[in-house]
Order: structure tokens, then sequence, then C-alpha cells
């Protein structure tokens, strides 16, 4: 389980500005000022020496990219190359001479960039996001991901934690329906689809539904619009710096935005019925998201009508199994009687979703 502990209240929050580009550094300090943050700022790379380890960020100018790779400067990770010219394709070889993690071009990287000095401030300040992220996706199409991911929620929201549930899914028909809430008041994804930048996790976490002691982000029944990548980065990041545990629903065929709701995830549940054709069908569910979540397990519907167990699914999948799913009787009728999933205390559900979430509270008080 990923530490969940809260970042050191003494880690340094001033980024690094390595750079003699009049240019580069006006627009590096407008975006400082922007943001609240104070940075440290070098002219050549041998007098950032004394900077380079501790600093939290480290922005390289690419009009002093070759001496920086020349000064031999200790690896390091957070190391941002800013470029002066898009049509230099030489640009990559010294991001990887410099040991850069990202290459960037002004104004098109503004927002992103933004955001990266705004997580400082709020390092500095101890609120920085601590929130445990979990995707849950299906490893075929009617796996109960949905379900799972409404559970999960719901079971954090009785532990007394502040809980999100996120639908990334546009065609999913609105994971509120799941929670009798589709007449609920508050926001939707149409409503957010322009946002972008530093979005306030208050005032959006108040806009939006309160369904079962949680607060929920769904699409509503009209014509569904694109989500940006933007705005689901702007958004999910508005969700997790005002919550503790934020599940996120994402849909089998990913698009851009379901993969930036992804990169913001600790841990993905894939859920795999235990059947050969699901198994094979999660095949290439599991191969896309693999580069984007560190930390995927599987989750194995049972009972298995060729008597497959659990743990030869998770094998045959390729992932750590992180439990067992029995079938529940009479979840469907329940659910439609508008009773959440995962609420009845002896349930499959409730059971897994006490047991992972144990987990994840043990894994935070060892941290």
């Amino acid at each position: 389980m990923p530490s969940l502990s809260p970042p050191h209240p003494s880690a340094p929050a001033r980024p690094l500005l390595v750079t003699a580009h009049p240019r580069l550094l006006d627009e590096l300090l407008r975006l400082c000022a922007a943001t609240g943050v104070d940075p440290e700022i070098r002219g050549d790379p041998e007098s950032a020496r004394d900077l380079w380890t501790d600093s939290p960020l480290v922005i390289v100018g690419d009009d002093v990219s070759e001496t920086a790779i020349h000064c031999e400067l200790p690896p390091r990770g957070e190391v941002v190359l800013l470029g002066t010219d898009l049509d230099d394709g030489d640009i990559w070889r010294r991001a990887a001479g410099v040991g850069a993690d990202h290459v960037i071009f002004l104004p098109d990287a503004e927002v992103w960039l933004g955001d990266r000095f705004a997580d400082l401030v709020d390092r500095a300040a101890g609120t920085a996001s601590t929130a445990l992220c979990v995707a849950v996706v299906g490893g075929r199409g009617g796996a109960g991901a949905s379900t799972l991911a409404c559970a999960l929620a719901v079971g954090a929201a009785r532990r007394g934690r502040a809980a999100a549930l996120v639908d990334a899914d546009p065609i999913g028909g609105g994971i509120d329906v799941l929670l009798g809430g589709e007449a609920a008041s508050g926001l939707r994804w149409p409503d957010l689809c322009g946002a972008r930048g530093r979005v306030d996790g208050g005032a959006l976490s108040a806009a939006l539904p309160r369904l079962h002691g949680l607060t929920v982000l769904s699409w509503d029944r009209g014509v569904s619009g694109a989500v940006s990548e933007d705005a689901m980065r702007a958004v999910v990041g508005a969700v997790r710096r005002r919550h503790d545990v934020v599940v996120i629903d994402v849909p089998r065929h990913a698009d851009a935005a379901a993969e930036e709701a992804l990169a913001h995830c600790d841990t993905g549940l894939v859920v795999i019925p235990s059947e050969l054709r699901a198994i094979a069908a999660s095949a290439q569910v599991i191969a896309h998201i693999t580069p984007m979540v560190a930390d995927l397990r599987a989750v194995v519907r049972t009972p298995s009508p060729g008597g497959l167990r659990a743990d030869e699914v998770a094998d045959n999948a390729g992932l750590p199994l992180a439990g067992e799913l029995r079938h529940e009787p009479h979840l469907i009728e329940s659910v439609e009687r508008g009773e959440p999933p995962g609420t009845r205390p002896r349930g499959a559900l409730a059971r897994f979703c006490r047991d992972f979430l144990n987990t994840a509270d043990v894994g935070r008080n060892a941290a």
C-alpha cells in the first residue's frame, strides 16, 4: 500500500530556477508570483550546485543546458528543462544529459507548471494532498467496477473518512444513479468541462452533490461533452486536496481525460470475473493501465463457472490479488430500492471494502 503519511512540514518549498535567459526568467517569475512561490535563482549551473540536491523542484533553462551537462551535477528527480524552440529536436538529448523528468515550453505548459508551483506552496503549509486515490476499472464490460467503486467510497465515508467518488466514464449513465442521487442538486461534469488551472477545492466540494456521506462527481443523463485533460487534472487535484479517500470509476477504453485521472491514482483495482473470456479481455485493460498506475491489483469475482480459483485468475492476469468478491444475492434489487452498494454489513462487497480500507489505514498509521 502506498505511504499515506503527510509531507514533512520542514521540506523546502523554494524551487530552483537556473537560467540566464531574460525572457525565460521573466515568464518563470510571473508564474511564481501568481502562485505565491518565492524561488531561488541562479544564472548558471555551477553556482546552483549548493542548492541542486535539496530544492524540491529544479527548472533549467535550455540556454544553460549544455553547461549543466558538463558540470556533472548529481542525479536527482523533479528536474524540468524549459525549452525556447519548439522545433529543436536536439532538446531531448540535452534533457537526458541534464537528467530532466520533463521538457516543457511556455506558454503551452503554463497551467502545468503553475500547478507544480502551487503544490509546493501546499506542501510547505502542510496542506498538500495525502488522500488515498483508488481507480476501479472493469476487466470486461459488466464486471461490476462501478458497483465496487461506490461501495469503496461509501465504506470510507462510514469509517468517518472524508470520501469522494469521481465518475470518469462519460457513457456510463452517471454513477450517482447507483447511489439514488440522480435528482440531487449540485454540479455534474458538463458544468466543469472548462475547468483548468488551480480549482478551489473547498468551493468545488461545496458545489458537488452529497450522497450517503460522500462527495460525488458524476455525469448527467444528457449528451456527454468532452472533458479535457486540463479539466480532469484541475478537478481531480482539487478533490484530492479536500478528501482522505478518493475513488475514481474509470472506463475500460480510457480516453485522454481518463488517463489523466489514472495518473492521480495510487492504487488501481481491476475487477475480473472468474471466466476465461474475462481474463483474456482484462489483458488489454491491464496492459493499458499498467504504465500509469504503479500499484495495480486484481479483484476477482467468484464463483467461477469452470471452478477457477481467485488466485488462479489473478496469476493468469499477471496481477497480485487484492481480494475475492463473491456473488451477493439480491444486490441489484437492493440498489434499485435505493440502498447504496456495500451497506449490508455481512455482504461480500462490505467485507471486501472493510479489508481493503483496513490495509490502507494500517499503511497510513505505519508511515
